[in-house]
């Protein structure tokens, strides 16, 4: 097999598992999904940089998802649906997305020239985290919704620079945005108590 055959396994990866977080309602499937997501950018990245560099946003992403589940309440919440034609809402809107990025990848593939399948990977994370993020308000899934879009700027931005200090700096915003986002969830019910 060639590198761009090994390539398309994560893209696909990546693929199923952002949207199974953007069609799930239940907070476990999408922590669960976050934590496959990051596998796929691990392995994308995994071309692109040394192989503890790329551990490095595994490991990142799999402590994130740790704080988000850790956080949740022990009640199963799910986010209310308007129409019952919401999941198809979000596949087609999905759709559309994958398409912004097949029409928009020969272009970024002139500015930044690495394999198609990488950028393709961090294309469809941003679009589809942004898309994730102008159609819910809970703050699970928003925060969801930016690390998706955070994974997709590491993909592209690993393209670009090989740092030891940047890896360690992305992995710093992960993990922030991981535990901004336990202080949201628990907030609530921290006002509750006496």
């Amino acid at each position: 097999m060639t590198l761009a055959n090994l390539l398309l396994l994560p893209l696909l990866l990546v693929t199923i598992s952002t949207l199974i977080i953007l069609i799930s309602q239940n907070w476990r499937y999408s922590v669960l999904a976050l934590a496959l997501q990051y596998v796929g950018v691990f392995w994308l990245i995994n071309g692109l940089w040394p192989l503890g560099l790329a551990v490095v946003k595994l490991v990142a992403g799999w402590m994130a998802c740790a704080v988000l589940s850790a956080s949740q309440p022990a009640a199963d919440v799910r986010e209310e649906q308007t129409s019952p034609t919401a999941p198809a809402f979000r596949l087609l809107a999905a759709a559309l997305a994958l398409a912004l990025v097949v029409s928009v990848e020969p272009s970024v593939e002139a500015r930044i020239p690495v394999n198609r399948f990488i950028l393709m990977g961090g294309l469809l994370l941003i679009s589809v985290g942004w898309l994730h993020l102008g159609i819910t308000t809970r703050p699970i899934r928003v925060i969801i919704g930016l690390l998706t879009v955070l994974s997709g700027f590491e993909i592209l931005y690993a393209a670009v620079e090989t740092s030891i200090l940047i890896a360690g700096l992305q992995a710093a915003v992960t993990l922030g945005l991981a535990l901004v986002g336990a202080y949201l969830i628990a907030a609530p019910t921290m006002e509750e108590t006496p």
